[in-house]
């Protein structure tokens, strides 16, 4: 038997963080980690993501902006990554951490544009240490 929600979050991971990567992660997933891999898959993309009222450009910059207000800076350059293969352009990623610094503060916008700034500097858009 199958479960479609997950193998729609996997697909989802693919598009978004590459295949290569992301097969590397739930193949890779021991008995210990194997729990959140897991829940990352079905729930947050097969479930979350997979949803289709928001485009997957609207969820990225969100999740961007919830990111820097939470000061999660390994998973701001994953998303920023994953934002770029969903459409999010350069100039975009900048205004939603500019809005980010008026809600969540200066110093979470600053460290959203510092992340940014760092995966810009790689030159990859998608794939490179994403884990999530």
């Amino acid at each position: 038997m199958t479960d479609a929600t997950y193998e729609r979050g996997v697909q989802i991971r693919q598009e978004i963080f590459g295949k290569e990567l992301t097969d590397a992660h739930l193949a890779n997933a021991d008995d210990f980690n194997r729990l959140i891999q897991d829940l990352i898959t079905r729930y947050c993309f097969g479930e979350v993501w997979g949803r289709e009222l928001l485009s997957r450009k609207v969820r990225s910059m969100l999740t961007l902006a919830m990111l820097a207000a939470l000061g999660r800076d390994n998973e701001i350059k994953i998303h920023v990554r994953g934002a770029l293969a969903n459409g999010v352009t350069k100039e975009e990623i900048g205004e939603v951490f500019l809005h980010s610094a008026i809600y969540a503060g200066v110093p979470a916008g600053v460290s959203g544009f510092r992340c940014a700034s760092e995966v810009f500097a790689e030159g990859t858009s998608a794939g490179a240490g994403a884990t999530s």
